[in-house]
């Protein structure tokens, strides 16, 4: 059933209406949330000094950005934690999945099954744009695997042309597939996943002025585990104890200038957005990270649009400032989903007097499963 409810004045949906978004310009932006099962996601346990408010990476990051030694550590927890095991994952080797690995594949085919079903019921635009700042290929892999199933016709479009060695190009977001008959008395479009990685991937690499993109998991695996990480396993557990604060945080003091330049210099070399605040420099992954942001905010931009939020805490300055922009756009409509209702309190306050935000809540953790099951659904709805 359909329903509303209000917690401290602000009415807060339940579900998406399938109504609302056909033919609609759809788009979503998902977040670490999505991919929680098979990485972690930003969220720390160490607290920070004097207000005892969790860090995330972000804004330990953030906090000690003039620190390098101090980053060195952290970012090189970041990489052992996150995207390490981003690119060493295996679609093909499922049977070494672990539980929540499994749920998180089932989530991801669950989605974008779900997606296809509602572009197949669209008279017209059979597109969709999912925007995401995770850096693993779930939505690559979950499209392989739907393709080779035979059970949906439909196009995955990740930016990339060429034919040996695919590269990206922000323009091949506007191209659309049609098929024809073969006299041409016919054609209809065919269904189209756009895949718009914003914060980059582990399946990107610099290739002169252009992005090279190969799927080829050992090229992927072999590039991260070369860098030469700054490990101390005191400093890594640390930010993992609810016990300890910021201050606690102490890397070794032996560690060297040089050890230090290294992990940087493999590090920055890595084709993906620090979670901290960032600037624009002129390399060829931040001028493409520029030209993606500019099609989120086209797309935002553009009449009857629908944006949905999955999993994405708006801590990057850069996209909810953009997305706070667009939504002077009067037929835009966004649903942001809320994991709990601490993080319902937070995005009140992000999204404050803004009436075409919607909060979307349930009963208990809205994660993948839940916005599956319960939220962004075309199952029938239950009496």
């Amino acid at each position: 059933m359909f329903f509303l409810h209000s917690i401290e004045g602000r009415v807060t949906l339940s579900k998406i209406n399938k109504a609302d978004i056909y033919e609609k310009n759809l788009n979503f932006l998902l977040g670490s949330g999505a991919s929680y099962g098979l990485l972690p996601t930003l969220a720390l346990r160490v607290k920070e000094k004097g207000s005892g408010k969790a860090h995330t990476v972000e804004t330990l990051a953030t906090k000690y950005e003039e620190d390098a030694d101090f980053l060195a550590h952290l970012f090189s927890w970041y990489v052992h934690e996150v995207i390490l095991p981003a690119a060493e994952y295996d679609p093909r080797n499922a049977v070494m999945n672990t539980a929540p690995q499994d749920a998180a594949v089932e989530n991801y085919r669950q989605f974008l099954e779900t997606i296809l079903k509602i572009l197949s019921k669209k008279s017209h635009k059979k597109r969709v744009n999912i925007f995401t700042t995770n850096y693993d290929g779930m939505i690559a892999h979950t499209a392989e695997a739907l393709l080779r199933l035979g059970s949906y016709d439909f196009h995955l479009n990740d930016g990339t042309d060429g034919f040996v060695k695919r590269t990206l190009n922000a323009r091949n977001f506007g191209r659309y597939f049609q098929d024809h008959g073969v006299f041409d008395r016919h054609s209809k479009s065919v269904p189209q996943v756009n895949l718009i990685e914003l914060h980059g991937s582990v399946y990107w690499y610099k290739d002169g002025e252009k992005i090279e993109v190969s799927y080829d998991l050992d090229r992927s695996k072999r590039r991260i585990s070369d860098v030469p990480l700054r490990e101390d396993q005191d400093f890594f557990d640390g930010l993992l104890d609810d016990s300890f604060t910021d201050e606690d945080l102490n890397p070794p003091a032996d560690v060297t200038f040089t050890q230090n330049e290294a992990f940087q210099k493999a590090y920055k070399a890595l084709p993906i957005v620090n979670p901290t605040k960032w600037k624009f420099y002129e390399t060829v992954f931040e001028e493409h990270y520029y030209q993606m942001l500019r099609l989120l905010s086209y797309e935002l931009e553009k009449p009857d649009t629908v944006f949905i939020a999955f999993g994405f805490s708006f801590a990057d300055e850069h996209i909810l400032n953009l997305v706070k922009r667009s939504l002077s756009n009067p037929s835009l409509h966004m649903y942001v989903c809320c994991f709990d209702d601490s993080e319902k309190h937070s995005m009140e306050k992000r999204f404050l007097g803004f009436a075409n935000v919607e909060l979307i809540r349930i009963d208990g953790l809205l994660d993948f499963s839940a916005f599956n099951n319960e939220v962004f659904t075309t199952k029938p709805t239950s009496a």
